[in-house]
């Protein structure tokens, strides 16, 4: 965070409180009042089923969800239900021309004691995170369902049954977190799994299903809140009360003075024009029987608001900025689903916390940060921010954390949206072993990912003439330069991947989510960190 030049021989901490961190007297008043906003708001409380598992089918009433592979499952999964009501299913299965090849639905109303049955079709993908989508799109379709819900998956294996109950839980979030008149309805009755494997089943959703649904419910709880309610210091107490009494965990949050003993004038930098000052979040969970190689570091950009600072966005669509801190969120919540369902890992979530903010404290184009490792940075765009508060983060991890690999997560760049539009994140590393992992743990979670080039021009792209790199390469690959960007803060022999989410972290309403937050990369990172095996820190380049 030094400026370009300075005229006298001041130590970087001297330098960076002399220069950058003291405040004019109004902004750092300003500062000291805005942790404590004078009109609080809290959100309404959300509503989530309790979910069971049996073996027989309980007395008919509410809602039953049918899943169906093929025509001739109605008469062996459905054999609990009379005669009568599996020909009227049968009957109307038919005259829908109902589709049994792709995940489909068809609710019918009137027949027997049920006040719903909600059939499903699998398709012919039966593969966990099918099933998990599978059970996403039921839960979803049931909201308004307020009577017990009751899921008949006789046939089905424990691990199908829990992946389908898991999906049910995931589906029911509700992301209208003000609606009160909505939130605060009569409480939801509970789900019920009916399957063969009723023990199992349990065993495998309450070991590992349960913590994801409250994994994912927390990242996107935190990403939909409104910028008044979520900054920096909120983020961090949110976190601190979601972990409280989980055992393994220890959080450490490091405020201003802390990271300016460190030298981290990058993250300072970003937020110099905010009332709210950054916070560098660190969560670390360390399992029982965790290997003992390092722990895995997820690191993710926590910009609460983005207004683009001095190189200020339009005003179309800045509201979508509060999604902006989506990275953060998404690693604490992968920490959270591990360390819940006490998973033998040792992984580190840090959240790189700031807001962007123009002001006349504010960091300018041309301006020149130093980061924690060392590296200058010159100031190219102060919209280009969420690369310099994770230069600060991965500096940390590498310096400090004794690493197996660092994964960084954020959503940098418009141009990852263009490539890849909201199917795919996009995927950055010099290590093809993590990398693989990665794409295979989106391929079992549903949070797909496709690898894209780290070229060696995006070096020169990113060349400053005046520091050690820019924060904003030429035009073209502005993804590929943002990735590059990060990574020169690691070492090359440690293993090191950057995920580019900005296509997938939010958007409106469909049959998988509300509008608002997705919650994109809990679960990426969940399976990630779980199946993780260590990666030679051989060093690698572009």
């Amino acid at each position: 965070m030094l400026p370009c030049r300075r005229s006298t021989a001041l130590t970087l901490a001297a330098a960076l409180a002399a220069s950058t961190i003291a405040a004019p007297a109004l902004a750092q008043s300003r500062a000291n009042d805005a942790g404590t906003p004078s009109l609080t708001i809290k959100a309404a409380k959300a509503q989530h089923r309790a979910v069971s598992f049996a073996t027989t089918l309980p007395p008919a009433g509410g809602t039953l969800v049918l899943p169906l592979t093929t025509e001739a499952d109605l008469a062996s999964r459905a054999s609990a239900l009379s005669e009568a009501e599996r020909g009227a299913i049968a009957r109307a299965l038919t005259a829908a021309e109902f589709d049994y090849e792709a995940q489909g639905a068809l609710s019918l109303r009137g027949i027997g004691g049920w006040d719903r049955i909600h059939v499903v079709s699998t398709g012919k993908d039966m593969s966990p995170a099918a099933l998990q989508k599978l059970g996403v799109m039921a839960g979803r379709a049931l909201m308004k369902d307020k009577g017990s819900i009751t899921v008949l998956a006789s046939g089905l294996s424990a691990e199908a049954s829990a992946e389908i109950a898991t999906g049910m839980g995931i589906g029911e979030y509700r992301s209208d977190l003000y609606n009160a008149k909505a939130r605060d309805a009569a409480a939801m009755a509970g789900t019920t799994i009916v399957s063969d494997a009723a023990d199992g089943a349990r065993g495998l959703y309450e070991g590992r299903g349960k913590a994801l649904v409250e994994g994912m419910a927390f990242a996107r709880d935190l990403s939909n809140e409104p910028a008044n309610v979520i900054y920096p210091e909120s983020f961090v107490e949110r976190t601190r009360a979601a972990f409280a009494g989980v055992s393994g965990v220890t959080i450490e949050a490091l405020d201003v003075p802390a990271m300016e003993r460190l030298g981290m004038g990058s993250i300072l930098g970003s937020g110099r024009g905010s009332a709210r000052p950054p916070r560098m979040l660190i969560v670390r969970y360390t399992g029982r029987g965790a290997p003992s190689a390092g722990p895995v570091v997820l690191a993710g950009k926590g910009i609460t608001f983005d207004s683009g600072g001095i190189s200020i966005k339009n005003s179309g669509g800045m509201g979508d900025m509060k999604f902006d801190m989506s990275g953060a969120a998404s690693v604490v919540g992968a920490v959270l689903a591990l360390s819940k369902s006490r998973a033998p890992v040792d992984v580190v979530a840090i959240a790189a916390l700031s807001e962007n903010m123009p002001d006349g404290n504010a960091a300018r184009p041309a301006d020149v940060l130093q980061a924690m490792n060392g590296m200058t940075i010159e100031i190219i765009s102060t919209d280009a921010e969420g690369r310099l508060v994770l230069a600060d983060a991965v500096a940390y991890a590498d310096a400090k954390l004794n690493p197996a690999a660092i994964v960084d997560m954020a959503t940098l760049t418009g141009s990852i949206m263009t490539a890849l539009g909201d199917d795919y994140a996009g995927l950055f590393s010099r290590h093809e072993p993590l990398a693989r992992q990665l794409l295979q743990a989106g391929d079992a979670s549903g949070d797909l990912l496709w690898q894209m080039p780290l070229h060696p021009s995006y070096a020169e792209d990113t060349k400053s003439t005046i520091a050690d790199i820019k924060n904003s390469g030429a035009s073209g690959a502005g993804a590929g330069a943002g990735a590059h960007f990060i990574g020169a803060f690691v070492k090359p022999e440690t293993p090191w991947a950057h995920i580019d989410i900005a296509g997938m972290a939010w958007g409106g309403a469909n049959d998988l989510k509300p509008a608002g937050s997705s919650g994109y990369g809990v679960r990426l990172l969940e399976a990630f960190v779980r199946n993780f095996q260590p990666v030679p820190k051989v060093a690698a380049s572009d």
